[in-house]
């Protein structure tokens, strides 16, 4: 009998000023529309079977919350991760977002075991790309520190 419970869904909700350049950039990055879940305030696209981002307009993402929806361009919340299978995917994630119009925010990450880019949306959420040598990471006593 496994400890490691089942795979859950994550539905990553972003506030959007313009619903249809937020969808073209995604799509541009990865992900897929999910038809069943979209209207003229809201758009599902999928990045695998349990990562989802829901693009929302402004009014649609203000009724489910009372409070003030920051710009993303000059604040931060969250930083959003994605991992990728290799550094050469970690790189070509990040050149589609900023083909798309989006821009990189930070320097890149290279720390031999795990390399990671980010780029930042048109609205300006920043998504953190990465891959990781899980090996090279418990040798190195990476994995020990992260859960101490």
């Amino acid at each position: 009998m496994s400890n490691v419970p089942a795979p859950k869904m994550i539905f990553v909700n972003l506030p959007v000023k313009t619903l249809p350049a937020s969808i073209a950039f995604y799509e541009a990055v990865g992900a897929v529309r999910d038809k069943d879940f979209a209207d003229d305030s809201a758009q599902m696209l999928r990045f695998s079977d349990t990562i989802n981002v829901m693009l929302l307009t402004h009014e649609r993402f203000s009724s489910f919350t009372s409070r003030k929806i920051p710009d993303a361009h000059e604040t931060a919340q969250v930083l959003l991760a994605l991992s990728e299978a290799s550094r050469a995917d970690v790189d070509a994630t990040t050149q589609k977002a900023l083909a798309a119009g989006g821009t990189e925010p930070n320097p890149k990450q290279d720390h031999g075991f795990m390399y990671g880019r980010s780029f930042a949306d048109l609205d300006g959420h920043i998504w953190e790309v990465a891959w990781m040598d899980m090996e090279a990471a418990m040798a190195a006593g990476q994995g020990e520190s992260a859960t101490a």
